[in-house]
């Protein structure tokens, strides 16, 4: 009967090696399971508008005038963040509100106004000046939301 001796050192040198292998397999293995699912970020969209103003005079030298936002119409994608930058070109100051939300708000010459957007249902919303509303051409645009 023969006897096999196996060194301490050797028995040890085996062990890592397997330890090794099987760490170096399990992390190679292409189907491990995920186990946090990273929360997609919805990234805020920056659109720049101002304010614009538009005169002529009439045969009779009478001066006629018409504000409006520019572009007059956006169109965004609901459950998008929106920052509407409003420059203030023409005009004093213009208060204005959006049909069919909360949101106020009042551009002045020379500045910006930020107002940030969130739609949670698709539709036309009417950005309207209540300073220049009631004149013969009103300052309204559109937020079309799809």
């Amino acid at each position: 009967m023969h006897f096999i001796f196996i060194k301490k050192r050797w028995l040890l040198i085996c062990f890592l090696l397997v330890v090794i292998g099987l760490s170096g397999w399990y992390y190679l293995t292409p189907n491990a399971v995920q186990t946090a699912v990273q929360q997609q970020q919805v990234k805020t969209i920056d659109i720049d508008m101002i304010t614009a103003e538009f005169s002529t005079k009439l045969d009779d030298g009478t001066e006629i005038e018409a504000y409006r936002w520019d572009p007059g119409t956006i169109v965004i994608q609901k459950n998008q963040k929106v920052n509407l930058k409003i420059h203030g070109i023409n005009g004093k100051e213009h208060s204005f509100h959006i049909e069919g939300t909360n949101i106020t708000g009042v551009v002045s010459k020379g500045k910006t106004t930020e107002v940030p957007l969130f739609f949670k249902k698709e539709g036309t919303y009417r950005l309207i000046c209540d300073t220049h509303s009631h004149d013969g051409a009103p300052m309204i645009g559109y937020i079309v939301v799809d």
